[in-house]
């Protein structure tokens, strides 16, 4: 899965619908200019401004700036000081620099970002209106809220099938651990699905973010769905795992394309298993953290106690007594939930 860099989330807060820049596109947009906006201070900004005039303690705001655009010169911008400080600006780049954009404005605010190290605001005024920011030699293209919106719903949509889909290999995995059945594809699918759930959650992120106040209730549904996936997967896997080491189950599979997540072979070999038929039992952490209020020094002394998951599932009240920190009403209580995973197991 690629990494998504800081800079992509501070963009997309910094240009968020309901903040004042992005207010500023959306009037530039409505009444059909363009503009040129640099994001920025300091002697080297000046060396590449020729023309137009200086504003003095112009405070920044959407309307000034949609103003400042009906000109054919750029704006200038000190966010730290939320003042505007230059307009009908001539921007004269090194044109040496490498851009892969088409149109004088495009072009020029690319150079501009990679000469300064500012953000660049480029907003198209002819034709599919387009609002970019260039930033650290990497461009973010402004969607409108009401695309951003139907993204997010339908990334929302995927994400809810693929927690289902999570549910069902997790149910499938938990049968078979039951009927001591389990090999290796029977991890391999659980994590996976979790992985998958994982990384659509990352994306929707990325939209979240860049819908800002706007997000609101697909945001508690996308953190819902996702929840707890996370520890599920490291659970699976400290059950299963033939050697031990610090790096989590999303690190290890973070090689593996998403697009290839179907491939047990490479998902294996990233996990460190061998034969994907392999006959596994586990431990018994996954199925105890599911038992209420159990402290987890009471679940290793478990897993230690019992060294495998069908002798736990098959234990006495005693038995389960005899393990530090697990008295009368916790043992009952133990035997009751594998009582309970039993019953699934058979049915």
């Amino acid at each position: 899965m690629p990494s998504r860099a800081p800079d992509s989330h501070e963009v997309l807060r910094r240009f968020a619908p309901g903040t004042p820049l992005r207010v500023a596109v959306e009037l530039i947009h409505s009444q059909g200019t363009g503009a040129l906006i640099l994001i920025g201070s300091g002697n080297t900004l000046e060396e590449l401004c020729s023309g137009g005039f200086h504003l003095n303690d112009a405070s920044f705001t959407a309307q000034r700036i949609a103003e400042l655009s009906k000109m054919d010169g750029g704006i200038v911008i000190d966010d730290e000081k939320n003042l505007i400080t230059r307009a009908n600006v001539h921007f004269i780049p090194d044109p040496s620099i490498e851009t892969n954009e088409t149109g004088t404005r495009f072009r020029t605010a690319e150079r501009l970002a990679v000469q300064t190290g500012t953000d660049v605001l480029a907003v198209s005024e002819e034709g599919w209106r387009r609002a970019i920011v260039y930033r650290n030699g990497q461009r973010y293209e402004l969607s409108r809220p009401a695309d951003l919106l139907a993204e997010a719903n339908n990334s929302l949509n995927s994400l809810e099938r693929l927690r289902r889909r999570l549910q069902s290999a997790e149910d499938r995995l938990t049968r078979a651990e039951v009927d001591d059945v389990v090999v290796v594809r029977d991890v391999l699918t659980v994590l996976a699905r979790a992985t998958l759930v994982s990384r659509m959650y990352v994306e929707i992120e990325q939209t979240l973010i860049a819908l800002g106040g706007e997000a609101g209730l697909i945001k508690i549904q996308a953190s819902d769905l996702a929840e707890g996936v996370p520890e599920l997967a490291e659970n699976v896997f400290a059950d299963y795992r033939k050697r031990s080491g610090k790096r989590s189950v999303f690190e290890r599979l973070a090689g593996v394309a998403t697009d290839e997540l179907h491939d047990m072979t490479a998902l294996a070999a990233a996990l460190g298993f061998s034969d994907i038929e392999e006959g596994l039992e586990p431990r018994g952490l996954r199925a105890l953290s599911r038992v209420p209020r159990l402290p987890d020094p009471v679940r290793q002394s478990l897993v230690g106690h019992f060294r495998g998951f069908q002798r736990m599932l098959h234990a006495a009240v005693g038995d389960f007594e005899q393990v530090e920190g697990v008295g009368r009403a916790r043992a009952q209580q133990l035997r009751r939930f594998f009582d309970r995973l039993i019953e699934l197991g058979d049915g």
